[in-house]
C-alpha cells in the first residue's frame, strides 16, 4: 500500500501520507482508489476529528498521476465525456467535511492540486515549490486550475498554469498570495500541521464540520459549474497521448526553470 494512515486517539488527529518517495509520491491508480476509501472511511470514525495530508520523503508532496499509470486509463470516444482517475482523490469529492490540513515539503505540482484544492489550508516548508506542468506537455490544465482558482488570485493561477515547467512558485510567494497560510523551516511543515489539527480537533466536532461546510458552500456553486466544463476542455485541447509522451520524453533535465 502506498497510502499510509496514522491515527492519534488522544488528539483526534489522523495523518494521511502519500508514501512513494522514490517516485516523488506520484499517484498510481491504486493510490487514487485508496485515497477515496480513506476519506470515505473517516466519515464513520468519530474518533478522527481532523486530518493532515502530506507526502513522504521531504522531496515532494505529490507530483500528480504517475505517467506509467496515466496511459492505462481507457477513455470514451465521445468528446462530451472523460474518465479522470484523480477526480475523486480529494476529501470533499468523497463527502468528508472533517477539516483537512495539507503539509507540503518539496514539490507540489499538477494532480497534487486535486488534494491541495480540497484542503482547508496549507502549511509549507520554506523550500516547497508549486507549479503546473500541463501546458508544457500539451495538456489542458482544467481541473487543476479550477481547484487553484479557489485559493489564489486569478493572475497568479493563470501565470502558473500558462508558464508550465518554465517557472515555479516558491513557498514564500505562495505564502504572499494566500495559497499557503504558514511557512516553516524546511522539514517542519508536518509537525506544524499536526499541531494546528490538534487545536481544531479539540473543538466540538459538529460545530467544526458545520463551519467547514459553510466555508465550502460560499464558493461551491462557482466551483461546480467550472468543473462541469473541465472534461470538454480537456477532450478538445489535449494533444494525442503519443504526442504528450513524446514531449514528456524530450523534457530537459538541466533544471532550467525560474523560481519566483
Amino acid at each position: 500500500m502506498s497510502v499510509r494512515v496514522e491515527r492519534d486517539t488522544e488528539t483526534g488527529v489522523a495523518v494521511v501520507t502519500l508514501d512513494r518517495p522514490a517516485r516523488h509520491n506520484a499517484l498510481t491508480l491504486g493510490m487514487a482508489r485508496e485515497l477515496g476509501e480513506v476519506w470515505r472511511g473517516f466519515r464513520y470514525e468519530d474518533e478522527v476529528r481532523a486530518v493532515v495530508v502530506t507526502g513522504a520523503g521531504g522531496r515532494a508532496f505529490c507530483t500528480g498521476i504517475d505517467r506509467d499509470d496515466a496511459g492505462r486509463v481507457p477513455q470514451p470516444s465521445s468528446p462530451y465525456a472523460i474518465d479522470d482517475p484523480l477526480v475523486a482523490v480529494g476529501p470533499k469529492a468523497n463527502d468528508l467535511w472533517k477539516p483537512v490540513i495539507a503539509a507540503v515539503e518539496g514539490l507540489a505540482c499538477g494532480g497534487a492540486f486535486y488534494l491541495l484544492g480540497e484542503a482547508e489550508f496549507l502549511i509549507a516548508g520554506e523550500t516547497a515549490q508549486f507549479f503546473d506542468p500541463h501546458t508544457t506537455y500539451g495538456m489542458v490544465s482544467a481541473f487543476e486550475t479550477v481547484h487553484m482558482a479557489q485559493r489564489m488570485p486569478h493572475g497568479e493561477v493563470a501565470r502558473m498554469a500558462l508558464m508550465g515547467t518554465a517557472e515555479r512558485i516558491s513557498a514564500r510567494r505562495a505564502y504572499e498570495t494566500g495559497l499557503v497560510s504558514e511557512l516553516t523551516p524546511a522539514g517542519e511543515a508536518l509537525a506544524a500541521a499536526v499541531r494546528a489539527a490538534a487545536v481544531v480537533a479539540a473543538h466540538p466536532t459538529a460545530a467544526v464540520q458545520g463551519t467547514v461546510r459553510a466555508l465550502w458552500a460560499a464558493k461551491e456553486a462557482a466551483r461546480a459549474q467550472a468543473l462541469a466544463h473541465a472534461p470538454h476542455l480537456v477532450t478538445l485541447g489535449n494533444l494525442p497521448a503519443d504526442r504528450q509522451a513524446e514531449l514528456f520524453r524530450a523534457r530537459g533535465g538541466d533544471g532550467s526553470h525560474r523560481v519566483r
